[in-house]
C-alpha cells in the first residue's frame, strides 16, 4: 500500500496533539491542509483513524496502533539526519579513559575539540584504569602506567609524576617531608607509591595507616576534604590547586609512569579516530619527533 509520506505526517503530529490546529501550528501549514491529509489517508487504509468530536480528536483503535510505529519511524529518520552535518556524515568514536584524564585534561579541552570535529561523534567510557578494549568495543582506550599492554599499539602522551597534595590548611603544617610521619597518608592500590616518594625525598617511610582507594579521583576528593595526604599526578588536579581546594606542600615527586593513548593492534584507524588522535597528540604536546 502507498502511502504519503505528508498524510503520515499530519496523522502523526494531529495525534500527538489531538488536535488539527495544534498540529497545523508545528508544521505550518494551516489547519484544513492537515485535516484533508488525514482525511485522505483513511481513505486510502480504508479505517477511521480519529474519532471528530466537538472540543478535538479522539483516536480510534486503528489510530492508536498505528501512532507508536509512526512516531518511532519519525525519530530514528531524525536521529539519522542528524548524523549528518555539513554534508558529512558523523562516525561513532568510544572511548574508554581513565577516571582521573577524564576529568582532569579530557573535560576542559571537549568543547574544543567537538567544535574543531564536529562529526565526530565521541562516546566517553570512564574506567579505575582496568579495561579491555575488545570486550568494550573501543576504539581507543587512554591508560596511566608504562605502556606495556599485551597486544596493544600505545603511544605516549606525556609524563604524570606523582607528589604529595592535601587541603591547604594541612599543607601550611608541613615544614618537611618528616613531618609527614603524624599524617593520615591516603593510599592508592599501587602499594609501593609512598615508599618510592619517601626514599626519592631522603627520609624514611612511617607506617601507612590511611584508606586505600582504587581511583584517583575519590582519593583526590577525600584529601580536599581534609581526610589526610595523597600521592597524585599533579596535572590532572591543576584546577583544584588553583582554586585553592588542594595544596602541594613539596616539590619532591616520582615518576611511575604517564598516560597513554592505545588501541588494538588488529583495528583498523578510521577517520574519526584519525582526526581524535591527531588532536589528541597536539593538546597534549606530543613533540613532532614523536607523531606519526
Amino acid at each position: 500500500m502507498h502511502l504519503p509520506l505528508n498524510a503520515l505526517r499530519a496523522f502523526e503530529v494531529s495525534a500527538r496533539h489531538l488536535s488539527f490546529t495544534r498540529a497545523a501550528a508545528e508544521l505550518n501549514v494551516t489547519q484544513t491542509a492537515v485535516s484533508q491529509h488525514v482525511r485522505n489517508l483513511e481513505d486510502r487504509m480504508g479505517v477511521p483513524l480519529f474519532r471528530r468530536l466537538p472540543r478535538g480528536l479522539a483516536l480510534t483503535d486503528e489510530g492508536a496502533a498505528l501512532l507508536p510505529a509512526l512516531a518511532e519511524s519519525f525519530d530514528r529518520i531524525e536521529s539519522l539526519l542528524g548524523q549528518f552535518g555539513a554534508g558529512r556524515s558523523r562516525e561513532v568514536l568510544t572511548l574508554g579513559a581513565v577516571g582521573t584524564f577524564a576529568v582532569g585534561w579530557l573535560m576542559p579541552r571537549l568543547r574544543e575539540f567537538q567544535q574543531t570535529h564536529p562529526f565526530v561523534d565521541l562516546r566517553l567510557l570512564t574506567n579505575n584504569n582496568r579495561v579491555d578494549l575488545a570486550g568494550e568495543g573501543l576504539d581507543f582506550a587512554v591508560r596511566f602506567g608504562d605502556g606495556a599492554w599485551h597486544g596493544t599499539d600505545a603511544e605516549l602522551l606525556f609524563a604524570a609524576p606523582l607528589c604529595p597534595l592535601c587541603a591547604p590548611d594541612i599543607a601550611a603544617r608541613l615544614r618537611r617531608p618528616e613531618d609527614l610521619a603524624g599524617q593520615v597518608l591516603l593510599r592508592s592500590y599501587r602499594s609501593d607509591e609512598w615508599s618510592a616518594w619517601f626514599a626519592a625525598a631522603g627520609t624514611a617511610c612511617p607506617i601507612l595507616r590511611g584508606a586505600v582507594f582504587d581511583s584517583s579521583l575519590t582519593m583526590a576528593e577525600a584529601a580536599a576534604q581534609g581526610a589526610g595526604v595523597a600521592l597524585l599526578p599533579a596535572r590532572m588536579f591543576e584546577r583544584d590547586v588553583r582554586h585553592g581546594r588542594l595544596a602541594r606542600p613539596f616539590a619532591v615527586e616520582i615518576d611511575r609512569g604517564g598516560y597513554w593513548l592505545t588501541r588494538l593492534k588488529s583495528k583498523p584507524v578510521t577517520p574519526a579516530m584519525a582526526a581524535f588522535a591527531g588532536w589528541l597528540r597536539l593538546s597534549a604536546g606530543v613533540p613532532a619527533s614523536r607523531r606519526p
